[in-house]
């Protein structure tokens, strides 16, 4: 028997097989339908945050590599130049995803057809002022883009407030769109997730990647609770338990919550200016990990409204995982200090509606 000939004809025939399914899966690439563009709107397009963000939602950072995208430009006049040299720089950055540019002063324009509207503009609370002078702003404010949401965007859009008071700029929104569901208004705490997911890095010199399952509890404030009771690490054997891995609670339940709580503060003193790369960053992942989902086993901060879940009054909008936990007393106390101050800002919303 001619076995060299045998194994020559053996790989011929592998080698056509092989060929043959690089071609077809080519031709299948090439063949492909595109996706239909989704279309994002960004409020505030014209501020730090949103020069941030918008390169990172037309490069795929917030939906994939494989959506087109149209992005919606929002803000307020005196920013309208500033909004047209973004789009001008969207344009010339030549974005292989980005199927189109609009930069509007006019939120019926801007909300026209959005699937997601990621919500950055706000008035910021400013030397002298009381919270309840911030909250009557932003209530003129979000009333009426809430409107023009509800009247002109898809009807599945979903809604992401990065604006401070981020939890009550969400609510307010959600009082005036009552059409959009309640479980599609958001708030972003991924930045705060971060943040912790960053220290806790630092702390035991590991990889972020391989920290997971933080949980920020409550108000993007310094009541908030970032919790690391049920976060782990990725280790060759496993994963191991944050608290074990750190052997420090008193670490865990003082300084690492106020390095979170004080985190923008320290950047603003660092900078002279506000987070905008790492809440842009942390919006693309809010969004990415709503719309995407997340890896099994791994669950995120995200600000939602609360069905009475844990003990939070119903109604608020709160930072929760997405899981249910044993909540320790600790925690408890936590929770509910920032839920206090959520009800507090919640009332003050609404004295604002009535004057």
């Amino acid at each position: 028997m001619d076995y060299f000939g045998l194994v020559e004809k053996s790989f011929a025939v592998f080698g056509a097989l092989f060929l043959s399914s690089k071609a077809i899966h080519i031709w299948n690439l090439l063949n492909a339908k595109e996706k239909e563009p989704v279309t994002i709107l960004v409020t505030g397009a014209a501020g730090q945050i949103g020069y941030s963000l918008v390169p990172m939602i037309a490069r795929g950072v917030m939906l994939g590599l494989d959506q087109p995208i149209i992005i919606h430009l929002l803000d307020i006049e005196p920013a309208f130049e500033a909004l047209t040299g973004v789009k001008m720089e969207l344009i010339d950055s030549a974005f292989p995803l980005l199927r189109g540019v609009v930069a509007t002063t006019d939120v019926v324009e801007a909300c026209k057809g959005v699937n997601i509207a990621v919500m950055v503009g706000g008035f910021p609370r400013k030397q002298g002022m009381e919270r309840k002078d911030v909250m009557s702003k932003n209530v003129s404010i979000y009333k009426a883009q809430a409107r023009a949401l509800e009247q002109h965007a898809a009807p599945d859009c979903k809604v992401v407030v990065v604006a401070n008071p981020a939890n009550t700029n969400a609510l307010i929104l959600k009082e005036f769109a009552p059409k959009i569901p309640d479980k599609n208004i958001t708030c972003l705490t991924r930045l705060d997730h971060n943040r912790a997911i960053g220290q806790v890095a630092e702390k035991l010199e590991v990889q972020a990647g391989d920290i997971k399952n933080i949980i920020v509890w409550g108000n993007h404030s310094s009541t908030q609770y970032p919790d690391a009771n049920h976060a782990v690490v990725k280790m060759n054997k496993g994963d191991k338990p944050v608290k074990e891995l750190v052997g420090d609670d008193k670490w865990l339940s003082t300084e690492f919550l106020t390095i979170i709580e004080q985190r923008g503060a320290a950047i603003i003193k660092a900078r002279k200016l506000s987070s905008a790369l790492s809440a842009a960053s942390s919006t693309c992942d809010h969004v990415h990990d709503w719309i995407l989902g997340t890896p099994k086993g791994m669950w995120v901060s995200m600000g939602v409204c609360s069905d009475g879940s844990y003990g939070i009054p119903q109604g608020l909008i709160y930072s929760f995982p997405v899981t249910c936990l044993k909540i320790n007393e600790f925690s408890r106390e936590k929770m509910d200090a920032s839920a206090k101050e959520l009800s507090e800002e919640r009332s003050l919303a609404y004295s604002c509606l009535s004057t």
